[in-house]
């Protein structure tokens, strides 16, 4: 590509360094200094549907996932959506998408029975294919994950007592059941949460957890070959009612965690919503200043070991001590949040909310 090209790639990174380094900078001390505030800047998708499903390609494309069998593709840096939607999908709950790229991606439609579907485009979402759809009544799909381009995994609420895996070692266009011999027995009312696409995330080439809720104990489930075995950590988050749980995870590699959630109702309190893993999710301690109020996405900023964003209905909140301790930095209602290799941030919710993190200037 010509010098064109490489600037404006360098202009674009430079503008999310910009907005990541403020972001990650400590609160002004001197009275009435200034400096540049991140903020997340909307962008017009010309829809009002509910997007909990969003993969952050870059600065310039993103894709969305939502209900009414809704998905949008931006090229452009959300200047313009293209509704991308599978023909005949307005029933589907779309709650997950994992893009690759511009052209290919592979999204998640959730419920009971054949509600649970995964379809894939291999061309920026013009034509798709639907390589699985659920025929087991007691199944019912909630999030998507990928270690690569080849191999990911869906998961499902239990079925006979144990959460039920979806692999794919083709990049989405086959999936097969996994034996569930090494995932250890659900607790009563465990269930995962299609709130953010985020119940199910991945770190390297074989590590993957799972989050729960609803059971008496908020656990985290980990793997670290692609879903064959599994062990199983008690989370501080509260449990103990459907409503409540860890919703969201999110792992810088495969040693340090993230854990997000509490109790999704608007009348509830939600404390101790968020905890943090030092040791690949074996153990987990709560947050000593967490969000003040439920969250269902949560990311690391990229290239960053301390700085990670938190959103939900509320707003969103900053950690910049590895998930010691959070603060509002927005509030503003999103019910997902990713980010991309180039440093581009991305968020996503309610009414057809889609953003992109900027810097504010300077004054």
């Amino acid at each position: 590509m010509g010098s064109r090209g490489r600037t404006g790639r360098t202009v674009a990174a430079a503008v999310c360094v910009s907005a990541l380094a403020a972001l990650s900078a400590a609160p002004a001390q001197a009275h009435g200094a200034r400096r540049p505030v991140p903020h997340w800047q909307l962008k017009d998708t010309g829809t009002d549907v509910r997007f909990r499903g969003l993969s952050a390609v870059s600065r310039d494309t993103a894709w969305l996932a939502g209900s009414k069998g809704t998905v949008l593709r931006t090229t452009d840096g959300g200047a313009h959506w293209q509704n991308v939607s599978p023909p005949g999908g307005v029933d589907l709950e779309f709650r997950d998408v994992e893009a690759f790229d511009a052209r290919h991606a592979v999204v998640l439609a959730i419920g009971e029975g054949e509600a649970s579907r995964l379809l894939r485009t291999d061309d920026g979402g013009r034509t798709w294919t639907e390589p699985f759809r659920n025929t087991d009544a007691k199944a019912f799909y909630d999030c998507l994950a990928f270690f690569d381009r080849r191999h990911g995994l869906a998961v499902s609420d239990p079925v006979d007592g144990r959460f039920r895996l979806l692999s794919t070692s083709d990049g989405g266009r086959s999936w097969t059941v996994l034996p569930d011999a090494g995932m250890p027995a659900a607790q009563d009312g465990e269930a995962g949460f299609a709130a953010s696409g985020q119940c199910l995330v991945t770190s390297g080439p074989h590590d993957v957890w799972l989050a729960t809720g609803g059971g008496e104990h908020a656990r985290v489930l980990h793997s670290a070959d692609r879903g064959v075995t599994w062990t199983a950590a008690d989370t501080p988050v509260p449990a103990g009612d459907p409503a409540r749980g860890v919703f969201a995870l999110a792992f810088r590699d495969r040693t340090h965690g993230l854990a997000v959630g509490g109790d999704y109702r608007a009348d509830q309190p939600s404390p101790r919503s968020a905890a943090v893993s030092r040791d690949g999710g074996r153990t987990w301690t709560p947050a000593a200043e967490p969000p003040p109020a439920y969250r269902s996405g949560v990311t690391w900023l990229p290239h960053s070991r301390t700085a990670a964003l938190a959103v939900g209905p509320s707003g969103t909140d900053l950690t910049t001590d590895g998930g010691r301790t959070w603060r509002t930095v927005d509030t503003g209602s999103y019910d997902t949040v990713n980010c991309a290799a180039d440093r581009a941030c991305w968020a996503s919710g309610e009414k057809g909310r889609a953003a992109r993190l900027e810097p504010s200037p300077e004054r």
